[in-house]
């Protein structure tokens, strides 16, 4: 079966057809789940030929940036094709184009940064899928701010794109920014294969009745799974963003509890969430999904500047009651993670989690009130670890958020969390208006306050 998949998968010339996964991710963006933006605050000009070379480099080093999505409805297929030729064009807003967007910031005080953030994920050029069409899979844009700054924002598919590819094109942008040099560039030929063709022998095996099972299991659990309450699940929806971030002090403190305890920070998160999401006496099953970079336990191993989708998602449900600690809840969380990726379900749960993403999508009365919400909550396995450093000084670079949208198929809160100067920063991005803003950010400063008073 695999081997079939690869022969498709290197099919057409100049590109090939995207992968299970890759599919699911076709399917779910132009419902509004699979945005990925990178938004950069600077207090220097981002010149647009500058930024535009800059970014035809890395469109010349990454074959999946310079590919374009090709959909078959006819076929029910969509395809990565790759052009031999940079083309990006950077699209600038000038302070007045700006301004009209930062209107939008109802009675909130929002940051402009996070603004033209949620702006972005709502920006969605892939959404049509009833005709054949070609799109691009990286935008870029610059918008000018008062005060002398700017944000640079780049859009991509996340078919093409996951947390690590984005973190590792935030570095690489950095060094073409600040370097004349030619760097010499790891994939320069064509689309990487996909993460199917490159599970390792054997742990991607399951058999029909224990694949039929599993599916069970999970459709079942997803109808018993508690999900927050709904405000609004008719209105058409949008991606939007709650910052959480603590000190220097803090971060230090619970980073510590987790190496104490043996687990890791996604563990602490997760627990965090689900104590402050549960108020009811009673006991509550909540599902959270935990997403893996798979690049380094692939044959042949990738790099992280091998540029495309290569995470792989585990769903455990938990009980919870009121009273929960949070060290024993997150070592709880953590451990069923980890012994799901020890049992490869990681690999062996991908096609199954792939088809009810899918099915979900186009069936949405399959998910209570039509939410399409697959899980109270995601987090990323790993934590991204950054510090400040000359490139970003150069640049100007003040601030920086990324994320991806998840207002169709997903999470009721996305987190995408970054250890930054050794402060945790974490982007909780939710679906508006099925969640209010005033509800998200209620839930995110309860998490705040019981990762601060419960660990040290």
């Amino acid at each position: 079966m695999y081997q079939s998949l690869v022969e498709m998968m290197m099919e057409p010339k100049g590109g090939r057809i995207a992968s299970g996964t890759e599919y699911s991710w076709c399917r779910a963006v132009p419902g509004g789940t699979g945005i990925a933006v990178l938004a950069i605050l600077t207090s220097k000009v981002p010149e647009t030929s500058g930024l535009q070379d800059a970014l035809n480099k890395l469109q010349s080093y990454h074959p999946i940036l310079r590919s374009r999505l090709h959909t078959n409805p006819s076929k029910n297929t969509f395809s990565f094709v790759t052009s031999p030729t940079t083309f990006i064009q950077v699209k600038s807003f000038n302070l007045s184009s700006t301004s009209k967007i930062l209107e939008s910031s109802e009675r909130f005080s929002i940051a402009p940064l996070q603004l033209i953030l949620e702006h972005e994920l709502n920006e969605n050029a892939w959404c049509n899928l009833k005709c054949t069409s070609t799109t691009d899979m990286l935008y870029a844009s610059s918008y000018a701010l008062p005060d002398a700054k700017w944000v640079v924002a780049l859009r991509l598919h996340v078919a093409a794109c996951d947390r690590t590819t984005a973190v590792s094109l935030l570095k690489e942008l950095l060094l073409v920014l600040v370097s004349d040099d030619d760097q010499e560039q790891e994939g320069r030929g064509e689309v990487n294969l996909a993460i199917e063709a490159l599970i390792p022998k054997g742990k991607a095996k399951k058999a029909l009745w224990a694949r039929g099972r599993d599916m069970l299991t999970y459709s079942v659990n997803s109808l018993k799974s508690t999900n927050l309450k709904f405000i609004d699940a008719k209105s058409p929806r949008s991606s939007q963003v709650v910052r959480l971030q603590l000190n220097k002090d803090d971060t230090e403190r619970i980073l510590l509890t987790c190496k104490s305890r043996g687990i890791k920070l996604c563990g602490m998160l997760a627990a965090a969430g689900l104590i402050a999401a549960h108020n009811s006496d009673n006991q509550r099953k909540y599902a959270v999904a935990t997403l893996t970079d798979c690049r380094s336990i692939l044959e042949p191993p990738l790099s992280n500047h091998r540029f495309g989708f290569y995470h792989s998602a585990i769903m455990n449900t938990h009980l919870i009651k009121r009273g929960e600690k949070l060290g024993d809840l997150a070592k709880k969380i953590y451990t069923a993670f980890a012994n799901s990726k020890h049992c490869n379900r990681h690999f062996s749960d991908m096609a199954d989690l792939n088809f009810l993403m899918c099915k979900a999508i186009e069936n949405p009365s399959l998910t209570p009130a039509s939410s399409l919400r697959s899980s109270f909550m995601s987090v990323f396995e790993d934590s991204v670890f950054d510090s400040s450093n000359e490139m970003q000084q150069q640049v100007g670079l003040e601030d920086y958020m990324g994320c991806a949208s998840v207002h169709g198929i997903g999470p009721s809160i996305a987190l995408f969390d970054t250890i930054r100067d050794g402060r945790l920063d974490c982007v909780c991005v939710y679906p508006s208006p099925l969640h209010s803003r005033e509800q998200m950010q209620e839930l995110v400063e309860k998490m705040k306050s019981v990762l601060v008073q419960n660990v040290g």
